[in-house]
């Protein structure tokens, strides 16, 4: 199983960013995805999750309305847009799969 995250940057207070995860070594259909996300100093936090067919399970309190997930089975990629991005909103993002992480994106939103 690999997990390739990218999309991640530099953004201002309210700018967009879209991250990818690149799904392979194995059906990526069959599964439900989740992106996370961790600062340092703190636990790694549930940002959001897609069932297998594309319905979306849940988002984190802190995300809802911004953040949107969406899957293309197709390409076996899971994607997260975020808009009105917040300084907050500061973490390596990090792609799931069960016991399965990727490595990592850094999204820094600074002015």
């Amino acid at each position: 199983v690999q997990l390739v995250e990218s999309g991640g940057g530099l953004v201002q207070p309210g700018g967009s960013l879209r991250l990818s995860c690149a799904a392979s070594g194995f059906s990526f259909g069959w599964y439900d995805m989740s992106w996370y996300r961790q600062t340092q100093g703190k636990e790694r936090e549930l940002v959001a999750v897609i069932g297998s067919d594309g319905r979306i399970l849940s988002y984190a309190d802190s995300v809802k309305g911004r953040f949107t997930i969406s899957r293309d089975n197709g390409k076996n990629t899971v994607y997260l847009q975020m808009n009105s991005l917040k300084p907050e909103d500061t973490a390596v993002y990090y792609c799931n799969r069960g016991i399965y992480w990727g490595k990592g994106t850094l999204v820094t939103v600074s002015s």
